[in-house]
């Protein structure tokens, strides 16, 4: 199949031949690769498929072992980033790279300046912004510090960055996983004016209902090899997802209605201010009935990460609380040892954090090590005065078995597997205790659509068993799809409460934004 694009020129970018290897690890095996200039061109693949590796060769982070890159037509060598722009390459990374105490402006030129010019810089860049802001509708304040800015406004002065150095290929990495759902559709819209304009979009993204709203054509990536690149009106969601892991995949949540039961967690008036003297949580009031998954909605950075961190018992050093919570009716400290992980844990809790590589695990330690992070004083771990390290590999070893993890290896460090395998560590360990309550932040950040298939149907069979669970993502389709009800958290409080069946998209998407939508629907349960 032909794909979408310009016919009798040359295409924007054609990869012949690429093969990058690390040691043992080939990360590109000979990709060809070709995208039509003027067109919005998706990458798709699961983690470690060879995307990043990719992207990483075209705008200039590595020397492809092999192969040819041709740009407009003609071979070129890209050696480095400042190579990647000369030959008209932008690049908007997931994490972005701009100064916070420096203003837009100042963002815009640094690295661009005129030979120590700066006040000439500045003067030329400030007109060149307004052109085009105005050209592709990308407005925002050049004066304004980029710390004080959404981060949809961030990542226009990344995109304004970009076009400013004369990029005509613009490569963007997950732009949408820190927007609102008003955001992403801005996004979208300034994507589709910069492909009018004749510009060239490279779209890396694991959201494949974004790759069928905004994508010409789509290349899918597996184990390091292209196995398809395929106009995306001739495709579907439920193909590309067979394609990406070479079995069909589930794209649905499957799940019965729930059957709530008695409170487990409630909070009531929870606040934090942190030792910095800055609120962070606002009279939170929230329920979790037995049998039920409330998810937790909003961009990130809105008190998410505090809620879960004062629940599962490590709040953040030097914070001032107050506020109550019961769990199954008694009470839980805010403060002190019996505030801790520890006993939060003994109570009955759960915890699967949001950093699995920071909060979650050890890297350098084995699986089987950290599959006991927590849990090393239970009975069945125990010889005597000394933990049973046998008994400890030996359940681990079920585990894995159980939760596919791969390689199946308990000896294996944390560092060595794929962070898909990693989450199922972190998510074993926790749902194999049976909590009463499970707090589980972030589930599939970073994870590959197969993994995706099978912690959501843990997570549901959890619930099933009569369980509480605390649900918090940034994903509002995983919210909508896993969630029985959806609180919407911004800029620390609780802006409502939701049932999926009656809620859309853009009525959370104005929730989490700050806005209160006319006329929208209450819930049914929950908090009063």
């Amino acid at each position: 199949m032909a794909l979408a694009g310009a016919t009798g020129t040359a295409p924007a970018i054609e990869l012949r031949g690429i093969s990058k290897a690390f040691g043992p690890v080939q990360a590109n095996r000979n990709i060809d690769l070709v995208v039509p200039r003027g067109t919005i061109h998706g990458i798709i693949g699961e983690n470690g498929a060879g995307k990043s590796t990719l992207m990483s060769i075209l705008y200039g982070f590595y020397r492809p072992d092999a192969g040819e890159i041709l740009i407009g037509g003609q071979p070129v060598t890209i050696s480095d980033s400042q190579a990647a722009i000369r030959a008209g390459i932008g690049m908007v990374f997931q994490h972005f790279k701009l100064v916070p105490n420096f203003t837009v402006l100042e963002n815009i030129i640094l690295g661009a300046e005129d030979r120590g010019l700066l006040r000439h810089s500045l003067s030329r860049a400030r007109g060149e912004l307004k052109r085009l802001a105005e050209e592709y509708g990308l407005q925002v304040d050049p004066d304004a510090a980029v710390e004080e800015l959404s981060v949809g406004h961030q990542q226009r002065v990344e995109i304004l960055k970009a076009l400013y150095r004369q990029a005509d290929i613009l490569i963007l990495d997950e732009p949408t996983g820190v927007l609102t759902p008003a955001e992403a559709d801005h996004l979208f819209r300034i994507l589709r004016g910069l492909k009018d304009e004749g510009k060239t979009i490279i779209l890396i993204t694991h959201k494949l209902r974004e790759i069928m709203e905004i994508t010409d054509n789509v290349s899918v990536m597996r184990r390091g090899e292209m196995v398809a690149s395929v106009r995306t009106a001739g495709t579907n969601p439920t193909e590309l997802a067979e394609l990406m892991v070479g079995r069909k995949v589930l794209l649905r949540v499957e799940k019965t209605p729930a059957q709530p039961g008695a409170p487990v967690l409630e909070v009531r008036g929870l606040g934090m201010v942190d030792a910095d003297g800055v609120e962070r949580l606002r009279g939170i009031d929230l329920e979790v009935r037995a049998g039920e998954i409330v998810g937790i909605a909003g961009v990130a950075g809105n008190g998410q990460t505090q809620l879960l961190e004062i629940l599962g018992g490590f709040p953040e050093p030097g914070a001032r609380l107050q506020g109550e919570i019961r769990l199954n009716g008694t009470p839980l400290p805010l403060s002190g040892t019996g505030a801790d992980g520890r006993a939060r844990r003994a109570a009955g809790i759960g915890h699967v954090p949001e950093d699995r590589q920071v909060e979650g695990l050890i890297m350098d330690f084995s699986a089987w090590e950290n599959s006991a992070f927590g849990y090393h004083d239970a009975p069945q771990f125990q010889n005597g005065l000394l933990m049973d390290n046998a008994a400890i590999r030996a359940d681990t070893a079920d585990k894995m078995q159980r939760f596919d993890v791969r390689p199946p290896n308990p000896d294996l460090a944390a560092k060595n597997f794929s962070g898909g395998n990693q989450q199922k560590i972190v998510v074993a360990r926790e749902i194999e205790r049976n909590p009463d309550l499970l707090l589980i932040g972030q589930p599939t950040r970073g994870v590959d659509i197969g993994a995706i298939e099978f912690i959501h149907k843990r997570i549901v069979a959890l619930r099933d068993a009569g369980k509480a669970v605390l649900l918090v993502s940034v994903e509002l389709d995983e919210i909508m799809a896993l969630s029985d009800r959806i609180a919407v958290m911004f800029d620390g409080r609780i802006m409502g409460e939701r049932l999926p069946a009656s809620t859309t998209a853009g009525e959370l998407g104005c929730l989490m934004a700050g806005l209160e939508p006319a006329a929208a629907p209450a819930t049914s349960g929950g908090t009063e």
